[in-house]
């Protein structure tokens, strides 16, 4: 079923979609040596540190990209102003979500999820192409600030005045282990809602009625103010996806802290929480 702007199941992506593969690997083979292994044939890569992030610093491991640098790899991917656009990654929309972000937030709403990523598509005897894509350049251009992002100061302030959703798993949290931070715990007020719950086993999204009453129970409801963040600002687009779907953000209200955890301990006088 397509939900427009949303999500898109195996068969129904148009035929007509640009198909960008942003697989991401923290370990292992590099997101690019998987898409030359095997991609949805024709798909072109997107690489998140080259196209969908500023070098790290003061706003964290994977700031926002630089509009220039972000539209030229849109065209290079062969986008063009009337594209339907479907991204995927390996399963759960953990990386694929920014660049569903990320074009939304330059002014392209016509952009969708592929729901289940590349496993969706491999468990429905989909074949998968070894040939790198040679799209004709695109006339895609964008602004960004369409969607609502948050610094450091107003992420805090919604940690008391609303909801703060940190998606990272339990124990980050908590801030007994982090394996990719010098520093280990949370954003003081945040409330964990690790994203691994917006997904079932096969990494497509619960029904909306399910993803609703998850965010219910955090105290979210149609308006709240909420901001999502995460390690590095790139998986908690996913959970912004997820309001989305769930009927609780038809406003396009959620907003993405895109510092998240790795921004905010850049500063040492930033307070840190640790434990539930």
């Amino acid at each position: 079923m397509i939900r427009p702007g949303l999500l898109v199941d195996v068969d129904s992506i148009p035929g007509e979609a640009v198909l960008l593969d942003t697989r991401l690997a923290l370990t292992g083979p590099s997101g690019r040596d998987q898409y030359d292994a095997g991609h949805l044939p024709g798909a072109s890569y997107v690489d998140l540190d080259d196209d969908l992030a500023d070098p790290p610093g003061p706003g964290g491991r994977y700031p926002l990209p630089d509009p220039v640098t972000f539209g030229a790899a849109m065209r290079a991917a062969g986008v063009r102003r009337e594209s339907t656009v479907v991204v995927y990654d390996a399963g759960p929309a953990t990386a694929s979500a920014r660049l569903w972000w990320l074009l939304r937030d330059h002014g392209h709403d016509d952009v969708m999820v592929l729901d289940g990523g590349l496993a969706a598509w491999t468990a429905a005897g989909r074949p998968l192409s070894t040939k790198p894509a040679s799209p004709q350049a695109g006339d895609w251009v964008g602004v960004p600030g369409h969607l609502r992002a948050v610094g450091d100061d107003e992420a805090a302030a919604l940690a008391t005045s609303g909801v703060l959703v940190d998606v990272r798993a339990p124990e980050r949290f908590r801030g007994e282990t982090e394996p990719l931070d010098p520093v280990a715990g949370h954003v003081p007020g945040a409330v964990n809602a690790p994203l691994t719950g917006n997904t079932d086993e096969t990494g497509r999204f619960l029904p909306p009625r399910v993803l609703r009453s998850r965010f219910e129970a955090l105290g979210i409801r149609a308006d709240t103010a909420v901001a999502a963040y995460c390690g590095s600002g790139v998986t908690a687009c996913q959970t912004i996806l997820a309001l989305r779907l769930s009927g609780l953000d038809d406003d396009g209200r959620a907003a993405l802290y895109p510092g998240s955890w790795s921004g905010w301990i850049t500063d040492p006088g930033r307070p840190v929480a640790t434990g539930a």
